[in-house]
Formats: C-alpha cells, structure tokens, sequence
C-alpha cells in the first residue's frame, strides 16, 4: 500500500513541474506539439525510472555512513555521501547517453525534433531532483525508491503532454499579441499548478 501512496504523489501532490518547477526549460521549450512532447516525456520517464533505483542503491551500499560494511567491518566508519553529486550525475549522464544512442537508431524523426533538449536530460534538474529527493526522504526499500522514480517519470510526462494539447489549440485563438508565445505558456503553467494543487486534499 506504501508504495501505492508513494506512486499517486509523485504524480499528483509531488508533481516535479507544478509543485517544485523542476526541468522547465525542456518544459517550454519542447512542449510545442504533442508528438515532441511525448517523446521527451518518456526519454524522461525511462531516465528517471532506471536512475533513481541505481542512485538508491549507490546511497545504501557504498555511499552512506556505515554501507561498506558488506565488503567488510573495517569500513563501517566510512562515509562516501560527499560524492553523492558526483555518483549520482555520472549515473545519470549514463543513462541518457543510452537513451540518446537508442532513440538515434529507431526514432531517427524523433531523435532529430527533440535537437538539444535530448541530451540536456543529463542536466535536467528533475532527474538530478529525483534522484536527491530520494535520498532525502530515505525510502525503505528499493521497491519504494522506484514507485517514486516511476510516479515522478509519469507525473513529468502528464504536465508536458497537457502543456502540449493546450498549445496546440492555443494556435486558433485569438491570444492578445504580447502575450504570444512564451507569455501566454508561463500563464498556462502557473494556472496548471494552481490545477494540481487540488490534489493535495488527498488523503493517503
């Protein structure tokens, strides 16, 4: 049940862009049509889903006080959690690599409309976010690291693909001409998060 809980908040409540604003800038940038966006919001997804349970693990058996004690009882007193940063971004960077190198060979359309906000998911801050808000919270297992990777993963596709449909019929309204554009799209999102909040009366 925990891990249910955890999984509808990362969605919902603990949405990485309506309520912490985390990964704007693939946000705006890509949300133009729904095809591009969908495509980044599973590049994100897939990144976030396998990232975040790998960090988990680097945090529980080699960076944490106390977590070499597997290797042996001489590190027990040794703390790597200073190169938490370091660990978690090479691992992330890996990853995308992965998912740049996969998307280039079977997507190539896609590869190409996605330019440089695809490898740029490296730096996206929801990723690096997720991964540090798992550390942060302390989650018990590696089962409830990953519903929070999964539920953050979807919650992130949902807010741009919304963004997405929205401006893709904003195209036949009459939009006020200073606010074309990106005016129009920051005024959207804040009434999205505004949207989002609704669900923190949610009772889990």
């Amino acid at each position: 049940m925990e891990h249910i809980n955890i999984f509808i908040k990362a969605i919902f409540i603990e949405n990485m862009i309506f309520a912490y604003f985390l990964g704007m800038c693939s946000y705006l940038a890509i949300s133009k049509t729904v095809k591009s966006a969908l495509g980044l919001g599973l590049a994100v997804t897939f990144v976030l889903f396998i990232s975040v349970p790998v960090c988990y693990l680097l945090e529980k058996y080699i960076l944490k006080a106390g977590a070499l004690r597997w290797i042996s009882t001489e590190y027990e007193t040794v703390d790597l959690s200073f190169l938490s940063f370091i660990m978690f971004i090479a691992t992330i960077a890996s990853i995308v690599q992965l998912v740049e190198m996969i998307i280039e060979k079977f997507a190539p359309a896609l590869y190409s409309s996605l330019g440089i906000f695809l490898p740029l998911i490296a730096v996206n801050c929801s990723i690096l976010g997720g991964a540090l808000f798992m550390q942060e919270r302390e989650y018990a297992s590696l089962g409830e690291a990953t519903a929070f990777a999964l539920g953050s993963g979807i919650g992130w596709l949902l807010a741009i693909i919304a963004l997405a449909a929205i401006r893709e019929k904003l195209r036949y309204s009459n939009v006020p001409a200073p606010l074309r554009g990106l005016g129009i799209t920051f005024i959207l999102t804040g009434l999205m998060a505004i949207a989002f909040m609704s669900f923190m009366g949610i009772s889990l």
